[in-house]
């Protein structure tokens, strides 16, 4: 049983390794490539659209109205990035479905990369909204002694991302694992259904968490 895709590899030349992580997560990439591609093709106004249209609208819309529920004034400008984080988790963690694949969000190293691109996104969209000196004196709220301690919050939120992520996904793989081996029928087909709605959830939660944080960093305040 492995502990973690990055234990799977493909091929290896010295220091060089194809492990499972960077295979699968290619992939997902490529699906949502490919499938951006394709659905938004023909886009169509007025009412007789694709179902693929229609899909896709659904989900942008339902992405806008929870990062505008999070009080982001403008959702679509962050629509980019957090919709991309979403189903990026998303597709891995529903992908566990096909055998033989194993989520890519089960190594801590595609979290953490993950949590890093949140860790990059906050500031760079703080300084979009706020200018350079406006939010870093935000650092400083409600006081300078403050700033040590806002600095390291950066640093151990982004940390609580990759961890929270990685750790819920790699417990559900060894769970699965685990009733199989010991029971090979019907009752690991039913924690294989709840490890997919975790996926879900987590997908969700991941990205909710990156919009919070995003959202703190464009508030507009009398700094």
């Amino acid at each position: 049983m492995r502990l973690s895709p990055d234990d799977w590899i493909f091929w290896e030349y010295g220091v060089f390794k194809l492990n499972a992580t960077i295979v699968f997560t290619w992939l997902i990439m490529f699906i949502i490539v490919l499938g951006s591609v394709l659905i938004t093709r023909n886009l169509k106004r007025g009412i007789k659209i694709s179902s693929w249209q229609c899909v896709l609208e659904i989900i942008i819309l339902q992405i806008q109205k929870q990062i505008k529920e999070i009080g982001m004034a403008k959702p679509e400008k962050y629509l980019d990035f957090l919709g991309t984080l979403f189903l990026f988790i998303a597709i891995s963690n529903l992908f566990t479905l096909i055998p033989g694949y194993e989520p890519p969000t089960g190594s801590l190293s595609t979290t953490a990369a993950l949590a890093l691109t949140v860790f990059v996104a906050v500031p760079v969209y703080g300084v979009a909204e706020l200018g350079f000196k406006k939010y870093l004196k935000s650092y400083q709220k409600p006081s300078w002694l403050m700033l040590p301690f806002n600095i390291i919050s950066e640093l151990t939120r982004t940390l609580s991302l990759a961890v929270r992520l990685f750790g819920n996904m790699m417990s559900g793989a060894m769970i699965v694992a685990i009733l199989i081996s010991i029971v090979p029928f019907f009752f690991p087909v039913i924690m294989e259904v709840l490890g997919l709605l975790t996926g879900m959830v987590q997908a969700y939660i991941f990205s909710i968490l990156a919009s919070v944080y995003i959202a703190a960093a464009t508030r507009r305040d009398d700094i």
